[in-house]
């Protein structure tokens, strides 16, 4: 597969070059992004986009920075805006080069000047830092830098008020700005003590972001610069610019913080490092020691528990960082009370999101061992069924017939939750078909668990629970003439509408479906849903189909729902194929691999998008990088891992895995249940002592299909 690259030749295209977005995260929640000549197209875009405070609002503090090279009284201004349908400057025009690794890094060309400029976002910090390097020049320059502020909610637009505070304090190798009170203040220095900063506040009108235009959102706003750096430059000289919500003591200490974040960087050469560099992007540990998934950059949050649920195992376990994943679940069961967990993870919320968390668990026990997940999550996945059994927030309640029923006519409570005129766009009240394949799956996996454990009393609760639910959901719906699975039933009617929702039902680790229905289904699926880049959201056959995600707010909130392409189900499509194929599948898995491998250089860098139009090409829209696409794309290398020994061993040898990350001798995790009465904490020890103890049932091998129990033959097709 191949690595990034850029066509040289279309940089200055751009057509080419605003279509192609770059991210950069902290690790904390902040982050930089723009498109690759630093032209912001987003209102999300920014250079310091960051949490302020101790709660979750994020906010664009620095927008941009221009750059200008001044020789023998003539200035060539690098930067590149657009006002109100014109662009200006156009320093684009003096970019001859682009590399994305090991960190963004634009090279410009002025007649014979040639300009380096890396950009570098700190992890763990709020903090940017670029540095310039003249590599080439007839005759020394001056450089001048000149800062845009923004300092407003990442949701929100600014425009020219009295109330802003243009002043610049001066601070060691530098200055400090704040506009407005209640924000923090941005310290900008530099490690060049000849750099003068000149003081001159002025607002510039009218900057135009065209995505928030073609999105039907306003898109116009107002920043203020507070004055430039200026400093001379030679040949083979270098400056570093920082900004950060921390003064830097000195010169010395900007340039060595630079050196060494530089160093830690990793060169992303192919698709697979790149995938697992953006995986570690949405992994979001908060001062106050919640560890959360960010669902997607850049407008996207980490409050979406299904998302964070779901992504899990793709982006922590592919790479061997269970701690990772550890966090994130004891974060969310924190929150845990009787038997729902708080905010987006609630079951009055999201109706699927508690079940969810039994799929995670499932993919975390090949790292941990049964046992071990027993021991820290039994009381929750106990306390969550309860709960489902009593009904949650009036919305969400197991029926007497097995099956989980969720309904509101205001609230879209499954994954399908587009809003069109305030209304769900999908409303499917009822019996919804993944949702009853999630409950199906989290009830037998707890049965098996709690049966090892020898909790008999559970189990003598909940024995005939699955055989209740099989029967009813194979009545409710199974389609014996169409061969496949209706979408959701209530008392109205039965949904035929064929959608990838029904695909989860079949590569649960616990499925009521039969031989014959999975392949049948699968067929169904394969004929009307599958493209290369994931399943539509509804037949092409159905006449609410829209394969385009375009126009405004309301027709994408349609289209997304009736047509675009999702990633997140293909991993269970490939499953449930691996477990009827074999190992004789793997062929067209890496064909999935190689179609994605197309799209890390042409919309979000390095990264996967969120939805794909349904119609070829298949282009990608909406968010840059997503964590349920990152994941789910990732799932699909630890899929021919677990499916294909040859594979497995072919990529072993020639990359072998690391070990865990947990420091040896850390203190013993604990339960859910004691985490949600103790404050966060992120030391634990791992699963060593209790894997070593031997179980009182085989496991499944942790490379193997996963399934403790299956109500079909594995045959090949």
């Amino acid at each position: 597969m191949s690595a990034l690259t850029f066509d040289k030749n279309e940089l200055g295209n751009l057509e080419y070059s605003l279509q192609r977005e770059v991210l950069s995260t902290d690790r904390r929640g902040g982050y930089m992004s723009t498109t690759i000549v630093c032209c912001n197209t987003r209102r999300y875009h920014g250079l310091m986009v960051a949490p302020i405070g101790r709660g979750d609002q994020t906010c664009v503090l620095l927008s941009s920075l221009d750059e200008t090279i001044v020789q023998h009284d003539q200035s060539f201004n690098l930067a590149i805006h657009r006002f109100r349908g014109v662009y200006e400057p156009r320093g684009h025009k003096y970019i001859t080069d682009f590399a994305y690794t090991p960190a963004p890094t634009i090279t410009y060309r002025v007649g014979g000047v040639i300009l380096r400029k890396e950009l570098l976002w700190i992890h763990k910090r709020t903090q940017l830092m670029i540095r310039y390097t003249l590599l080439d020049s007839p005759a020394d320059i001056r450089l001048r830098l000149r800062p845009f502020f923004a300092y407003r909610e990442k949701e929100a637009l600014t425009h020219a008020n009295m109330e802003a505070n243009g002043r610049s304090y001066p601070v060691q190798g530098g200055v400090k700005n704040r506009l407005y009170e209640g924000y923090p203040w941005l310290y900008l220095q530099t490690n060049r003590p000849d750099a003068e900063f000149v003081a001159a506040p002025d607002w510039y009108y009218g900057f135009e972001y065209p995505q928030e235009l073609a999105r039907g959102y306003d898109g116009y706003e107002d920043l203020l610069t507070t004055g430039y750096f200026e400093l001379p430059l030679s040949k083979g000289q270098s400056v570093i610019f920082s900004a950060s919500v921390e003064e830097m003591a000195s010169s010395a200490e900007i340039g060595a913080l630079f050196d060494r974040a530089l160093a830690r960087r990793t060169h992303k050469i192919d698709f697979h490092s790149l995938l697992r560099h953006s995986a570690r992007q949405f992994v979001i540990r908060r001062p106050d020691g919640r560890t959360e998934v960010m669902a997607g950059y850049p407008w996207l949050t980490a409050q979406i528990a299904r998302e964070a649920f779901m992504s899990l195992p793709g982006i922590t376990l592919e790479q061997d960082h269970k701690e990772d994943c550890i966090d994130v679940l004891d974060s969310v069961c924190r929150t845990l009370r009787d038997g729902d967990f708080a905010g987006s993870a609630s079951a009055a919320q999201e109706a699927d999101a508690p079940l969810w968390f039994f799929y995670t668990l499932q993919e975390l026990e090949s790292e941990i061992g049964s046992r071990e997940i027993w021991r820290r999550y039994g009381e929750a996945m106990k306390s969550i069924l309860a709960a489902y059994r009593r009904g949650i927030g009036g919305r969400v309640a197991l029926h007497g017939n097995g099956l989980v029923w969720a309904s509101d006519e205001h609230v879209a409570l499954t994954w399908m939750n587009s809003y069109a005129d305030g209304r769900p766009v999908t409303p499917r009240n009822g019996y919804q078909v993944e949702i009853n394949a999630l409950w199906y799956n989290a009830v037998s996996y707890a049965l098996s668990l709690a049966e090892e454990a020898g909790d008999k009393a559970f189990a003598a609760e909940w024995k005939e629970a699955p055989a209740q639910t099989k029967a009813s959901f194979l009545e409710k719906f199974w389609l014996p003439e169409e061969g496949y699975l209706a979408d959701f039933v209530n008392d109205a009617e039965t949904n035929r509408f064929i959608r990838p929702n029904m695909v989860v039902a079949c590569g649960l680790n616990y499925t009521m479906l039969d031989e014959e229905q999975l392949i049948s289904v699968l067929r169904i699926v394969r004929q009307y849903l599958l493209t290369p880049k994931g399943l539509r959201s509804l037949s092409p056959q159905n006449p609410l189909y829209n394969g385009s995600y375009a126009g405004d707010d309301r027709m994408r909130s349609h289209a997304a729902m009736n047509g675009t392409v999702w990633v997140w189900p293909l991993p269970f499509y490939v499953k449930a194929r691996y477990a009827l194929t074999g190992a004789d599948y793997t062929p067209e898995v890496e064909r999935f691999l190689a179609d994605f491998d197309e799209d890390i250089q042409c919309h979000g860098i390095g990264s996967i998008s969120k939805m794909y139009d349904a119609d070829p090409p298949f282009a990608p829209k909406s968010a840059i990088s997503y964590a349920w696409s990152v994941g789910a794309v990732l799932e699909l290398y630890r899929l021919m891992g677990r499916f294909d020994p040859a594979w497995r061993k072919k990529r072993e040898k020639a990359a072998p895995k690391t070990g865990s990350r947990r420091a040896a001798g850390a203190a013993k995790p604990r339960t859910a249940t004691e985490a949600a009465a103790a404050p966060a904490d992120s030391a634990r020890k791992g699963a060593a002592d209790e894997e070593a103890k031997p179980a009182k049932r085989p496991k499944a091998p942790a490379k193997g299909n996963g399934r403790r129990k299956t109500e079909r033959k594995t045959v090949k097709k």
